[in-house]
């Protein structure tokens, strides 16, 4: 790689992911979050002025929090040692953190918490696979589209319509297919997603949170190098330190076959499967889009239908 190929997945300071000290992880989203709330936000007294920092002082955190000054400094600086859970529940509040923001400042203080040794000796896997039953089962929901990832975004296992659905994706070759690398370097996915710099951001703070969650998953450290080399989008997302969780949401696609879909999904945790996610997609009947499902649906049962004909042979007298 080129001198700096993966400066900035760290948030612009040139550092490695994986390979650098976490606690610069935990320094930069304290510092972002506290950026973006603002005194009036926090239901504090504007004495006017010209104030020298976007956002909150670190003595306004401190006392929302209810702590010293010097302890949050302390912790914006990256060091956590001995930090509890209670005191992440008072900066939670001060700045003002919803659910996925609280539980990446957990995994951001446990992880700056931990020791060199941990670091080296800790490694993540994802599964790749789903028993044969559950494919069974999301094989059966012929009129649903279904998708199982992981929390790494790899495709693991689809149903027939999933396939249908996802078929831009599924065009890349490339295994396992994966759903930032298609959204960031696949120019399919600008026309195929409707509102798709709302796609990015979203899917980086997907990415982002997964990153919290397991820092030494060297597949993961890969992906943040690829991407961050070779997209200055993802390379600016990635530096925002937004995170969020996958559970319900809207997408609005452009089907190559049956054209404009807006549909609903719901994510569930797979208790069987620890590290995969089950999303299952639907439209609300009697809509254009649900019209488009149960086409999707026909063309989709024909193509593989056709597929599964056997191919003839010529006589070979």
């Amino acid at each position: 790689m080129r001198g700096n190929a993966r400066d900035s997945i760290h948030g612009g300071h040139g550092r490695i992911f994986g390979l650098m000290d976490h606690r610069d992880d935990l320094r930069e989203f304290l510092t972002s979050r506290r950026e973006r709330v603002t005194p009036e936000q926090a239901g504090l007294p504007d004495f006017g002025g010209r104030r020298r920092v976007k956002g909150l002082r670190r003595e306004e955190v401190a006392m929302l929090a209810g702590m010293s000054t010097e302890y949050y400094t302390r912790l914006e600086r990256g060091n956590a040692a001995g930090v509890s859970d209670s005191v992440l529940d008072g900066v939670s509040r001060a700045l003002q953190l919803d659910d996925a923001e609280r539980s990446h400042l957990f995994d951001l203080a446990r992880t700056a918490n931990e020791g060199l040794a941990v670091q080296r000796a800790r490694s993540t896997s994802r599964p790749q696979q789903v028993r044969p039953a559950l494919q069974q089962l999301i094989d059966a929901m012929g009129q649903v589209p279904v998708y199982v990832q992981n929390r790494r975004l790899d495709a693991v296992a689809t149903n027939q319509l999933g396939q249908a659905l996802f078929s831009e994706m599924f065009a890349d070759q490339r295994r396992p297919m994966n759903a930032v690398r298609f959204v960031f370097l696949d120019p399919r996915a600008q026309t195929f997603y409707r509102d798709w710099e709302g796609q990015t951001r979203q899917i980086v703070a997907l990415l982002r949170a997964e990153a919290g969650r397991s820092p030494y998953d060297r597949v993961l450290t890969d992906l943040v190098g690829e991407l961050s080399t070779r997209s200055d989008l993802f390379r600016k997302l990635w530096a925002s330190h937004d995170v969020r969780e996958h559970r319900t949401g809207l997408k609005a696609i452009h089907h190559p076959i049956v054209g404009d879909l807006d549909l609903t999904f719901e994510s569930m945790e797979l208790a069987s499967h620890p590290g995969l996610q089950l999303l299952a997609y639907s439209a609300t009947p009697g809509t254009p889009s649900h019209d488009g499902l149960r086409l999707l649906a026909s063309w989709a049962a024909t193509q593989s239908a056709a597929a599964a004909q056997p191919t003839e042979v010529g006589d070979a007298r």
